[in-house]
């Protein structure tokens, strides 16, 4: 699996507001479901005004570990990570 081009333009531009000092955590309601999100957003700023550039959001309402499935490593590759833990232990 492959990341495409924008993408990684995308975490480039947050890499580079995260050195800047230029990143915010937001609270907002997803669109669709009004939930409560917790939105990473770059910030820009200029003539007294704020824009905020939504990047993602953290996962809240479940454990991190079984919101995603990781990209497969191989035939070597552990079946899974144990429930609440981050593969190595690095939790």
């Amino acid at each position: 699996m492959s990341i495409p081009e924008p993408i990684r333009a995308n975490f480039q531009t947050l890499l580079r507001a995260a050195e800047q000092g230029d990143l915010a955590l937001l609270e907002c309601a997803d669109a669709d479901t009004g939930e409560p999100r917790y939105v990473i957003c770059a910030v820009q700023t200029g003539g007294g005004e704020y824009l905020f550039t939504p990047f993602g959001h953290l996962v809240s309402d479940r454990n991190p570990y079984e919101a995603y499935i990781p990209p497969d490593a191989g035939p070597d590759a552990p079946d899974n990570a144990p429930a609440g833990h981050a593969p190595n232990d690095l939790a």
